[in-house]
């Protein structure tokens, strides 16, 4: 049996993992240890179609659940799993530092520890991962993918903010973007739809969760996204802000009294979705309970109306064709509503949605919501992350 590659999404109290053969697009093994660090920590996986659990000790943390996963999952008498031939992390920040995934080494934990202030939320979770799996497999190499190395092709006008350059220059202040591997699966996905190379095709990829991004894709190349120097720019999100007026935080500190501690957590922990429905940060039932409730419909429009807005100016960098429109990622897989609302707003564009076919498109559904009208192919594509960084782990780190 081949070797495969263990895929580690390491979140601040949560572990998602998958063992997957990149050869031959397999997913041998998936799960999630969640609540790590809590009460209650527990360890999910699915197996040969059959969801499995083991609570973990009380306060376990991602060593635990990683070793757990050894001892008890990858190593289950029952389970006639391939050998693991490398280790590949998601990481969401790597700043200017990679435009490509790389082999793990001490140099490479300490770019991504000093993009730390980044994204505060997530890189020191990775290094957790990172050490854990160091520590669990030491034998095995570990390869690092980054979320920002797709859109290091972006154009200086694209990346630079409006600041003093010497910024830029000296400290790094700039747009780099997450969610690239989504997106450059999506991108990949989105031309073998339309059946053309990926150097010709233009589209506008929309990964769309409870962080959500939007990449302007120019003949295959990422020229925009949403995102900015943080994960915290763009569209709105479960619990982030996206886009506000800068001077909104002066405001806050001076009049109001936050503290800096307390902006931070208000703009990414306690805003979005949760901030305007001020009860979830989960779009399900905003989507299915909005005609009934009114804080529910308000998130719903302002959802709509920041999305339609980045679409309708990413169309203006595709020089005359856009190919697709393509929505992936929990929201945008499965929130039909929300997508025919965004569509039904684009019609200057010659973009027309199919309601009825949009309805279908559900629970991980590929396909079509155009009309043969529709100047542009609208398309929910389910995003594959995970074999994304399996792939990359596997060109890097296993030798045939």
């Amino acid at each position: 049996m081949s070797q495969a590659v263990l895929v580690i999404n390491s979140g601040s109290s949560s572990v998602k993992f998958a063992l997957i053969d990149p050869q031959k697009n397999l997913t041998h093994l998936s799960g999630m240890a969640e609540s790590l660090g809590l009460s209650n920590p527990k360890l999910k996986w699915t197996y040969a179609g059959e969801k499995h659990q083991r609570i973990l000790a009380e306060y376990a943390g991602h060593q635990q659940a990683l070793t757990c996963l050894v001892t008890e999952i990858l190593n289950h008498p029952d389970y006639p799993l391939p050998s693991i031939g490398c280790i590949g992390h998601r990481v969401v920040h790597g700043g200017e530092k990679f435009q490509s995934s790389v082999l793990i080494n001490q140099a490479v934990i300490d770019q991504i520890r000093e993009c730390v202030p980044l994204a505060p939320l997530h890189n020191p979770a990775h290094l957790l991962g990172i050490e854990a799996a160091i520590k669990a497999f030491p034998a095995l190499p570990n390869v690092a993918v980054f979320d920002t190395a797709f859109h290091q092709t972006l154009p200086e006008e694209a990346y630079l903010y409006a600041l003093p350059y010497a910024l830029y220059q000296e400290q790094g202040v700039r747009r780099y973007g997450m969610h690239g591997t989504s997106h450059r699966f999506i991108a990949s996905a989105t031309a073998r739809w339309l059946n053309q190379p990926i150097e010709q095709t233009n589209l506008i990829s929309c990964h769309l969760g409870n962080g959500a991004s939007l990449c302007a894709i120019r003949n295959g190349q990422s020229v925009d996204t949403s995102m900015g120097m943080t994960p915290l720019e763009g569209l709105v999100m479960g619990t982030r802000s996206g886009d506000i007026d800068p001077a909104l935080v002066f405001y806050l500190h001076d009049q109001l009294g936050y503290n800096w501690d307390e902006l931070n957590q208000l703009l990414t922990q306690k805003s979005g979705l949760l901030g305007l429905t001020e009860s979830t940060s989960d779009f399900r039932p905003i989507e299915a309970d909005r005609h009934k409730n009114p804080a529910f419909e308000r998130a719903f429009q302002v959802c709509v109306h920041r999305l339609a807005k980045y679409i309708a100016g990413y169309a203006s960098l595709m020089d005359g064709r856009l190919d697709a429109i393509c929505f992936t990622g929990g929201i945008g897989e499965n929130a039909a509503a929300l997508r025919l609302a965004v569509c039904q707003r684009l019609s200057l564009l010659q973009i027309f949605p199919d309601p009825d076919r949009n309805l279908e498109l559900v629970g991980g559904v590929s396909g079509s919501f155009s009309t043969s009208h529709s100047r542009t192919q609208l398309l929910v594509l389910p995003t594959d992350e995970e074999g994304m960084i399996a792939a990359d782990a596997a060109a890097l780190a296993l030798t045939n």
